[in-house]
């Protein structure tokens, strides 16, 4: 049995600051708004909070574009405001981690910018390389994850750089000693004024073994056998943390894209990261190779990606949404069935092996945002995407069905607080992206807190219950399958056992009364009248027993 870490038993809350609270009445989420809301994080159960990045940037992909890592952008607040964060969330028990985006930086940061002259030594903390057939082509075949070439040609020479996203997002050299004491110097900085750690964005990805053209024809991420996951990656994950991470006490979470379970158990047991989140899951309802493209949810389908990472690695970073995926009720739920959907979704989310991340608004069942045209979305890489298939002809009705199914503005929708204007996220009626209209219908703080059965006060129930409990917190997971769409497993910590059973279907579901053995105890249900004892479970309904 693996001996427990200090954020085993630890609920993640995930903030996208501009849309969560705004404290000025100018349409943004602040870091001020974020300090006014610590009291309800605090009674949510929460004990860290996971910050989208908050610095200094061009927004051109929404702050994963850094132009200044030692900097709070101007719309968020200031370095003041950001300190007294650390300290009114440590006054309530309550621990920051930051968003670290270090594969690539803004094009208007400065090293960028001196980088363009040859002659600079910031020439080299990119990736720039002569072009092919006298500059005419790329260096290589590579595509960017955003859709078309990985390479830009350099304003005033022949040479290309390398940008694995936008091109206002050039790729560091992390072959530059330089770079890699760069980003430590950053790590230190933010850790030494009290940030409990890092959610490392792309963070399999920084490391270009080769530049060798890639295999396939893919119009996103052609090349990556090149960088994900290679054995470069590797070394400087664990050089970081041997340099830094061992002297702090830290979490660190990456982001890994397409990450093997080979390759994900290295990260835990060789100490390059704490935990990770892989895509299995997210990408559960998509078509592999076309993302764009959805199919017909099945809860075997998300519950079979899960028991593959529950049983394959020692630990699981656990998520049903962020601020890259869709709404979970929108993707894996029901409007019909809204409440029963969005508390059967967040007891398996709270029960699952691995650390909970909860994301801004997931504890009201907040659902994607009625989108229309995807060439006005606020998110680069769904306009990019949109051009695309409007140059290849597809028909409307398609394209814009495709782009809601990966646009990132379906989770990016304020923060519903309550009735008031703007669903009480801001004073403002102009707020920076549209707010959805469903608050009105109660989706909100506010009115679900007055409600016994609503989702946000079961919420407030299981992360009581994951606190106190060790054998959620702490507990080897068994998966049971009994039948083809039921979700069902056991937790065991030393002799005690946890029964979860969750029916994520509109329909009931008939159970073999078997599974619930003699003398359990029901713990919590989702359901205002359970039916197991009946051998049923209502339409999704989750219920957890204790079997001691």
């Amino acid at each position: 049995m693996q001996k427990p870490k200090p954020f085993f038993d630890k609920v993640f809350y995930q903030i996208y600051p501009r849309s969560f609270a705004d404290s000025n009445g100018d349409g943004i989420g602040d870091l001020r708004g974020i300090i006014s809301k610590l009291d309800y994080l605090a009674e949510l159960g929460i004990d860290v909070i996971w910050l989208s990045p908050v610095y200094k940037s061009p927004l051109m992909d929404m702050g994963y574009d850094i132009s200044d890592y030692y900097s709070i952008h101007p719309d968020l607040g200031t370095m003041d405001d950001f300190d007294d964060l650390i300290k009114e969330a440590a006054r309530r028990d309550i621990r920051i981690v930051m968003d670290l985006v270090v594969n690539h930086t803004s094009d208007q940061h400065p090293w960028f910018i001196a980088s363009k002259d040859k002659n600079s030594k910031y020439r080299d903390y990119y990736i720039y390389r002569k072009g092919k057939k006298n500059g005419r082509k790329p260096p290589n075949n590579w595509t960017s994850m955003f859709t078309g070439p990985a390479w830009s040609r350099n304003e005033g020479d022949d040479e290309y750089y390398l940008h694995l996203y936008s091109k206002q997002q050039p790729d560091l050299n992390w072959h530059n000693e330089a770079v890699v004491e760069e980003v430590e110097k950053i790590l230190r900085f933010y850790l030494d004024k009290g940030v409990y750690g890092f959610r490392c964005d792309v963070i399999n990805q920084i490391y270009k073994e080769s530049l060798e053209d890639g295999k396939g024809h893919s119009f996103s991420g052609r090349g990556s056998e090149h960088y994900l996951g290679v054995e470069g990656n590797h070394k400087m994950l664990r050089r970081l943390y041997d340099d830094v991470f061992s002297h702090y006490d830290c979490v660190v979470i990456g982001e890994t894209y397409q990450v093997s379970k080979e390759c994900g158990k290295r990260y835990l047991e060789n100490h390059e990261l704490d935990m990770f989140f892989q895509f299995d899951t997210a990408n559960c309802d998509k078509i592999k190779s076309l993302p764009v493209f959805a199919k017909r949810f099945k809860p075997s389908l998300l519950r079979d990606a899960f028991y593959s990472w529950q049983t394959a690695v020692s630990w699981n970073a656990n998520y049903l949404e962020n601020h890259d995926q869709r709404r979970s009720i929108s993707r894996f739920g029901s409007m019909q069935f809204h409440k029963e959907s969005g508390k059967a979704l967040g007891m398996l989310l709270l029960t699952l092996r691995g650390t909970p991340f909860i994301y801004q608004g997931e504890e009201i069942g907040m659902t994607d945002l009625p989108i229309g045209d995807p060439d006005k979305s606020q998110d680069v890489s769904c306009r990019l995407v949109s051009g695309i298939m409007k140059r290849f002809h597809f028909p409307r009705k398609l394209r814009y069905k495709c782009c809601h199914n990966i646009n990132r503005d379906n989770s990016r929708s304020p923060m519903q607080w309550d009735k008031g204007v703007s669903a009480g996220f801001s004073t403002s009626k102009d707020t920076w992206i549209q707010v959805n209209e469903n608050y009105l219908a109660g989706i909100n703080v506010y009115d679900e807190s007055l409600d016994p059965d609503s989702i946000y006060n079961f919420y407030k129930r299981l992360t009581y219950l994951r606190h106190r409990d060790e054998v959620l917190s702490y507990g080897e997971i068994y998966p049971i399958k009994v039948h083809s769409e039921l979700i069902a497993f056991q937790r065991v910590y030393l002799g005690r056992r946890r029964l979860v059973l969750i029916n994520l279907t509109p329909k009931r579901m008939a159970i073999d009364r078997h599974l619930i053995l003699s003398g359990a105890k029901l713990l919590l249900s989702s359901a205002s009248s359970p039916s197991y004892e009946h051998g049923l479970l209502e339409p999704y309904e989750a219920d957890i027993f204790t079997l001691e």
